[in-house]
């Protein structure tokens, strides 16, 4: 046993009296969930946050998550190497990227604690630094064929495909490779289109626009509420829009703490997206969100939250306070809500429009939220409705464990919903009872 693994231990320990005294004080709150969530005051936790995080136990065989009833789920591939988001072509093949965060900027005890934290829930490490392609030739449910499809990448995350293009977000940028219909592998050298700054939130999500002109990409901030300086931050907690034509960026949204995934609402046409927001105070404040993105809009980071509720914790800037803009809708507090996805009606059976929300689990809070996939139901391009969950069961029932945690979401070739799951190292693919696969 390492000397990380001991020191995780005890922060293990020090960090359930920790949790045990908040509940006694009143700490645990039911989820802010909706349009108008009750959103409890602010209690910042000041320099010994909740720290909870179950270690990773990875799924035994024959062992998979509870599907929503009416549904089944399989697994599409097992053995991957932190598999983190999903992109379709069209042709049926599955990319997947699996990344890792990486050690680094560890400068005090906090930061070892949190460093050990991850490294025993298996949320650290050596990256895979892949891509690695999956075809369901036979249409049995389960991908037979595994190839390396890109390799050296930088911790990638986001995919777009445009032609004969393929578009990678990379943590340090944009990179766009060569593809033609059914390769199995690109050796080809990327051409880099933009440059971000590591560290910090260090996915970069990837979206298309319906003309095929511009790509959307979410970018997370370096810290929690800004406590290394707003110009650290410049560029950041941002969703930028690039054309691909002239090259030109430009910030289309901002005050956006962690931005991951994104998609189209397509009554409206309008950009959605999902947001984890800052830690510290409290269980359910404030909560993570989905929201639809406004072309220029600000959205508080790090001053504000859920519209103008001030964060005491932040130098002010009264205007920007003045000028956020409230989200759409509550997930609960820390739940880490990253994988995103349009399902229309139908394609799960008892589900209508909505969109599919892949939760990846909380470590700020002293009941652990998330852990699954939820479903928020629409109505005329607007949330409808409580949350309804797809995949539950991730979790040990007494929170000590997971066996997955859920990440990116996509609607698969058949019809089918696959979830990428980086601690369980597998895709599962979701379906109705009666169908076949």
């Amino acid at each position: 046993m390492g000397l990380s693994d001991i020191f995780g231990r005890l922060v293990a320990l020090i960090g359930a009296v920790v949790i045990l005294w908040r509940r006694q004080d009143g700490d645990s709150l039911d989820p802010a969930y909706g349009s108008a969530p009750k959103i409890p005051t602010a209690r910042p936790q000041g320099s010994i946050p909740t720290l909870k995080m179950p270690t990773a136990r990875g799924w035994s065989p024959e062992q998979t998550p509870t599907a929503a009833a009416g549904l089944k789920v399989n697994a599409f591939a097992a053995g991957l190497r932190h598999p983190r988001w999903i992109h379709v072509l069209p042709n049926g093949d599955v990319l997947v990227a699996e990344a890792l965060s990486e050690p680094g900027g560890i400068n005090s005890v906090f930061d070892y604690a949190m460093f050990s934290t991850m490294k025993r829930a298996a949320a650290v490490g050596a990256s895979p630094n892949r891509i690695t392609l999956l075809r369901d030739a036979d249409g049995d449910g389960v991908a037979e064929t595994r190839e390396a499809f890109l390799e050296g990448l930088n911790q990638p995350f986001g995919m777009a495909l445009l032609g004969d293009t393929l578009y990678v977000g990379n943590t340090d940028g944009v990179v766009a490779f060569p593809y033609k219909t059914g390769d199995t592998r690109i050796s080809a050298t990327g051409r880099q289109l933009i440059d971000f700054k590591a560290g910090g939130h260090w996915t970069r999500s990837l979206l298309a626009s319906g003309d095929g002109r511009r790509l959307f990409i979410g970018v997370g901030s370096l810290s929690n509420i800004g406590e290394h300086g707003m110009a650290a931050e410049e560029g950041r907690a941002a969703i930028h829009e690039l054309d691909l034509e002239s090259g030109k960026r430009r910030i289309f949204a901002s005050g956006l703490r962690n931005p991951v995934g994104m998609a189209w609402e397509p009554t409206t046409g309008a950009l959605w997206t999902v947001v984890n927001e800052r830690d510290g105070l409290g269980d359910e404040t404030p909560p993570d969100y989905l929201t639809s993105v406004r072309d220029g809009g600000f959205y508080g980071w790090p001053y504000c939250y859920w519209g103008q509720t001030v964060d005491d914790r932040v130098p002010q800037d009264p205007a920007l306070v003045a000028a956020a803009i409230a989200p759409d809708y509550a997930l609960g507090g820390h739940t880490a809500s990253l994988g995103l996805c349009w399902l229309p009606a139908g394609t799960l059976p008892g589900f209508p429009d909505g969109m599919v929300i892949g939760q990846h689990g909380s470590w700020n809070r002293s009941t652990l939220s998330g852990y699954k996939v939820a479903f928020v139901p629409f109505v005329n391009g607007r949330p409808a409705g409580l949350p309804r969950d797809i995949l539950t069961g991730f979790l040990s029932p007494d929170e000590r464990a997971s066996y997955g945690r859920p990440v990116g979401v996509a609607i698969g070739p058949d019809g089918s919903l696959l979830v990428a799951d980086d601690v369980g190292d597998v895709i599962w693919r979701v379906t109705g009872e009666a169908e076949r696969g």
